[in-house]
Order: C-alpha cells, then structure tokens, then sequence
C-alpha cells in the first residue's frame, strides 16, 4: 500500500497534476469570490466544445478521416451545457407530480435534452467500441 501511494505522489508531480490542481483551485476560488459560478462552468464547457471541434478538425487534417468519438464529445459537452444552463438558470419551477414535466415547455425541454444525453453516451460507446484502435487492440492480445 505505501508503494502504490509513492507511485501516486510521484505521478502527480512528474505529470504536473499539481499545475491542472492549482489552475481548477484558483478559477473554482474566482468564480466563487464574484458570484458567477455558473457563469464560469457554462463557458468552461464552451470552451471544451471549441477544444473537441478544434481536434476534430486537426485529426481530419493529419489522418484524413473523421473521428467519430471527438464529434461526440462536443456534441455530449454542448447538451450538457443546455441542460445545465436550462436546469440551474431558466428552470424555477417545481416538480410535484410526473405530469409536471409535461406542463412546461421549460420541463418539456430538460426531458428531450436527458434522452438526447442518453443518446449520445450511447452513440459514444458503440464509436469507441467499433473503433479501429480499439479493434486493433483486441487482435494484438488475440496474437
């Protein structure tokens, strides 16, 4: 047990996790001081959206092939944001009963984008699993 945690420690400073640690700590410590919170959360998704479709781009550019996973991703991170953004920011309303889902359109909307999520991780599992590396991976063990 103390081996593994030796092995933790030095993986946290030979990967500079302790820099990705610091930098969440300070935004998290920022975001709470001028109260916008979710203001940061919303266009830190926004900006892993532009990261995923920027990768995507340079990986069609080198490889000459879309990846499906990457696409997903952004797809999965921009309905996260709209539900986010629809749950914590529109949404006043309270739920007493299953049919008060369907009452609002705001409600309506969070339900559509919950199955559009579902949708998506499941998209994502079946690009990861028919991936050629990862297709690959399984003959090299076989072998």
């Amino acid at each position: 047990k103390g081996e593994s945690m030796k092995k933790t420690l030095v993986n946290f400073f030979f990967f500079f996790l302790y820099l990705e640690l610091s930098v969440a700590a300070i935004l998290f410590l920022i975001a709470l001081a001028l109260d916008k919170l979710m203001d940061f959360i919303i266009y830190m998704l926004y900006f892993i959206i532009f990261l995923e479709i920027v990768r995507a781009v340079a990986n069609y550019i080198r490889e000459q092939r879309v990846t499906l996973s990457l696409l997903v991703d952004a797809f999965i991170i921009l309905a996260l944001r709209e539900f986010i953004v629809n749950v914590v920011k529109v949404n006043k309303e309270e739920l007493a009963t299953f049919e008060a889902i369907f009452s609002s359109a705001v409600n309506y909307n969070l339900l559509i984008l919950s199955g559009v999520i579902l949708f998506l991780l499941v998209v994502r599992y079946l690009s990861v699993i028919s991936s050629q590396r990862y297709l690959f991976k399984d003959d090299e063990k076989v072998d």
